[in-house]
């Protein structure tokens, strides 16, 4: 099963990720936010509304 993980960068800040069951990562915040409650919230958002998005090409 595929799962975010929220970690701290380099520079103190927190970001998310998505891994795949295999431990890939298929996914990144590409941006940090100042406190690991941002970053989750973030993470939240993706999630919830990833299931609707379109594929354009």
């Amino acid at each position: 099963m595929a799962k975010f993980e929220i970690y701290a960068d380099a520079a103190g800040n927190y970001r998310w990720r998505l891994k795949a069951s295999n431990g890939e990562k298929i996914a990144s915040s590409g941006e940090s936010f100042s406190s690991k409650e941002s970053a989750k919230r973030a993470a939240e958002t993706v999630k919830s509304t990833a299931g609707s998005a379109t594929i354009e090409s």
